[in-house]
């Protein structure tokens, strides 16, 4: 069997640690399960995570943002907790990645798992619901934030369309840059086509991204071109003037807010 992952993953990556037996379950796929002899998998720390999670992202977005409706709140929420946001955070914890730490079986080893974001993401919610059940609400919540607030953030900065293409015109239109354009070519065999999407503002080519599809390889040009102009704007370059945002970026103190409901 494999050696148990180190708890330094966890010390390092967010400083905390979890008792050797509840690490090894957080990080065990249930295809490692089965092919061991039914050990427990990971499947009910991923439920217990999933609530620990919405319940902090939501109440710091609520105190956040005491202005916003609740239709836009639940977009931010649903911007920051998805599988390809929780994925992100997952590939970038700890040196190597939580990929790397995965318990996995020979089969879903060999097509990948390490890399998939499902698992990744499912994974992750294991560990925060580690954390939860060794650690508490509050230390869970000072993960989560450590984790968290960037994309947060980043998400909030975005707008109110909260998708690239959508965050990328209302830039381009508060800043009277005109209406980005996307120029596509595909390239493969029908069954397996990549698509290959540039975006233009102005004329000048801002971003490319690639993808199994077209609204993909779309949304990622449209990404980098919005992250191009958005350091633009923030180094106040000419012709690329800050314009109000709907969302002023923040986020809530959570140890503020307990002083001031003490």
């Amino acid at each position: 069997m494999r050696e148990r992952p180190p708890a330094a993953l966890l010390e390092e990556a967010i400083g905390v640690t979890l008792g050797a037996e509840l690490l090894e379950r957080a990080l065990t796929h249930r295809s490692y399960a089965y092919e061991n002899g039914g050990l427990p998998t990971n499947e009910r720390l991923e439920f217990l995570g999933d609530a620990v999670l919405g319940l902090v992202i939501t109440s710091s977005l609520y105190l956040s943002y005491p202005d916003l409706p609740e239709g836009q709140l639940a977009k931010l929420r649903a911007s920051v907790v998805n599988m390809r946001a929780l994925a992100g955070v997952a590939k970038d914890l700890g040196p190597g990645g939580l990929g790397s730490h995965l318990l996995l079986g020979k089969g879903e080893e060999a097509t990948g798992g390490r890399n998939k974001a499902s698992i990744l993401a499912d994974t992750l919610e294991a560990l925060l619901g580690s954390v939860y059940l060794e650690h508490g609400l509050e230390i869970a919540a000072k993960v989560i934030h450590r984790l968290f607030d960037d994309l947060m953030l980043d998400v909030a900065q975005r707008g109110a369309g909260l998708d690239w293409k959508t965050s990328l015109q209302e830039l381009t239109a508060s800043n009277a840059l005109g209406v980005p354009e996307y120029r596509v070519t595909e390239a493969g065999p029908d069954h397996a086509k990549t698509f290959t999407a540039t975006a233009v503002v102005g004329g000048e080519e801002l971003g490319t991204g690639e993808g199994r599809s077209k609204k993909e390889a779309e949304q990622k040009a449209a990404e980098l071109a919005w992250r191009t102009l958005r350091n633009r704007i923030d180094a106040g370059v000419p012709g690329a003037a800050p314009a109000e945002s709907a969302i002023t970026p923040k986020l809530a103190d959570p140890d503020a807010a307990d002083t001031k409901n003490a």
